[in-house]
């Protein structure tokens, strides 16, 4: 997936912008390894934004530690390490990011720059989602990061963001449960599909694939004779997506065997009709 851009709040962004090279340090700009032992903590964190700016995100990572170790719970220590975090994740080490955001967070919870501490935590599993083949156990934990910044900073500047991931995520996991649908009823494995595609309409309601999961319903319920049913998917599809493809394809297949696409029997999916589409949770 496309890795999304990152901002530093406050104060923090002006010093990504500016490239600096410490006058104490400059004489390390080569491929020695500097010893910070006799340096401050602003010429180790000058060198180590330097080293951010030129793209050596490691070594950045790295000297923004020795801040952080050599002069602990000092004000360039609490900066550093949301610094250490940013470079981390940069450098695509998400786990670093990860223990280096938590580390700010848990250090300092009410500074302003918590909220993207947590951003960028959310962000290090965010940016792993691979395509819906994959394992999803790192899209929950997106989801669950996500779901923290909007909850506790819901007026910081990265709650949009965070919102607009969120929901990407959850379609993201609704595309899974399709995937494995589509396949069982490729294989002619009805009950199975039937399943996946329940998941869909009743736990992702809101996403992009409910039109489809509905569809498929009326294809896995046709074919195991489920009239009853496939007429109250095809209800709940038409009253809600009347100008899909996915309608199109479901009147056809039901109006073509001479039924209408209206509620009947009392399956699950007469529940979803009343409640979503008459209101009735009784």
């Amino acid at each position: 997936m496309v890795r999304t851009g990152m901002r530093v709040s406050g104060s923090l962004r002006k010093s990504i912008l500016v490239l600096l090279v410490a006058g104490g340090l400059s004489g390390c700009v080569d491929n020695r390894e500097p010893s910070f032992e006799n340096f401050s903590p602003k010429e180790i964190y000058d060198r180590a934004e330097y080293e951010l700016e030129t793209g050596n995100l490691e070594d950045s990572a790295r000297y923004f530690g020795e801040v952080e170790r050599l002069y602990p719970y000092s004000e360039w220590a609490k900066r550093a390490l949301i610094m250490q975090a940013y470079a981390f994740h940069w450098d695509r080490n998400y786990e670093e990011s990860r223990s280096a955001a938590q580390r700010y967070i848990d250090f300092y919870p009410a500074d302003e720059d918590a909220a993207y501490a947590q951003y960028l935590l959310a962000l290090s599993y965010y940016d792993q989602i691979d395509d819906v083949g994959r394992d999803q156990g790192i899209t929950f934990q997106a989801l669950q990061a996500l779901r923290t910044v909007i909850e506790r900073y819901p007026d910081s500047e990265y709650a949009d963001s965070a919102i607009l991931k969120f929901d990407l995520a959850f379609d993201h996991l609704a595309g899974k449960e399709m995937e494995i649908g589509r396949y069982y009823l490729g294989k002619l494995y009805y009950a199975a599909s039937i399943n996946r595609f329940r998941v869909v309409v009743e736990d992702f309601q809101t996403t992009s694939h409910t039109p489809e999961a509905l569809h498929r319903l009326v294809e896995a319920y046709l074919a195991l004779g489920l009239v009853e049913e496939a007429q109250t998917a095809g209800a709940i599809l038409g009253y809600n997506y009347q100008g899909s493809e996915w309608y199109n394809d479901s009147y056809v297949l039901l109006t073509g065997q001479g039924l209408l696409l209206e509620p009947v029997g009392s399956s699950w999916l007469s529940g979803i009709y009343r409640q979503s589409i008459q209101g009735k949770w009784l």
